[in-house]
This record gives structure tokens, C-alpha cells and sequence, in this order.
């Protein structure tokens, strides 16, 4: 299958259901969070496949990678939330392990894009 829009990846695919499963589990967090966490977290699950569809649609490959490495920063500061949420018990073990698993397969997913767009560059630069 060929990639012809960011809804072909697989990595914005598992970061959109992976934003979703958020939203489902901050829904439940105490009122008292909802302009703290909540928001925090929410925010940041949202940038990952926004990043990654903004960066597809500029059509260059350094705005991907520039969008790219924005999502990774945001699944990192997600990784980090969650750990607090795990930590204030908004969250259990088992849903941590859970969402950790699907983010640190966002995490080498992007990776991965990022290494082939940049050797693609490379490649382009080194054809000049």
C-alpha cells in the first residue's frame, strides 16, 4: 500500500487511537484536574497525530521532520503526565503499563520515519 495522505501511516493511525484512549481515561479523572492534568495530558495526546498530519501536509521533507520531532517531544511529555497520573492514582498500573506500551511504540514508530526521511534528504542532497 502506498502512503498518499498522514491517515495512511501507521504511526498517526496508532497516535489517533492512542489520543482517543486519553480522552477515554481523563474522562474519569477528578473535577479537580479538568484545567490541570486533564488538559495537560489531553493537550499533549492531541499534538502527536496533529504534528504528524500538519508535517505530512507542507509537502517538504524537513517540515516533517521538523513536525516529527515536535510529536516525539509531545509523546514524551505525555509519557511524563502519565507517570504523574499513575503516581496521584488517576490512573492504575495496569492502565499505565497499557498506555506506556502504545506510546513507546509511537515513540520507535517515529523514530524510524524520522531516520528514512532523513536519509531520503541525504540521498536527495548527496543526487545534486
Amino acid at each position: 500500500m502506498s502512503v498518499k495522505t498522514y491517515r495512511d501511516l501507521l504511526v498517526w493511525q496508532k497516535a489517533y487511537e492512542a489520543c482517543r484512549h486519553v480522552y477515554r481515561v481523563t474522562a474519569r479523572f477528578p473535577k479537580a484536574e479538568t484545567y490541570g492534568i486533564t488538559s495537560q495530558l489531553r493537550r499533549a495526546a492531541v499534538s502527536v497525530p496533529s504534528n504528524i498530519a500538519e508535517g505530512m501536509g507542507r509537502r517538504s521533507t524537513a517540515e516533517f521532520l521538523r513536525s516529527l520531532r515536535i510529536a516525539y517531544g509531545s509523546n514524551c511529555e505525555r509519557e511524563t503526565q502519565l507517570l504523574l497520573c499513575r503516581d496521584f492514582g488517576y490512573v492504575t498500573d495496569e492502565e499505565y503499563e497499557r498506555l506506556s506500551e502504545r506510546l513507546a511504540e509511537i515513540e520507535r514508530m517515529t523514530t524510524s520515519l524520522m531516520r528514512a526521511l532523513q536519509r531520503k534528504r541525504k540521498a536527495d542532497t548527496d543526487e545534486r
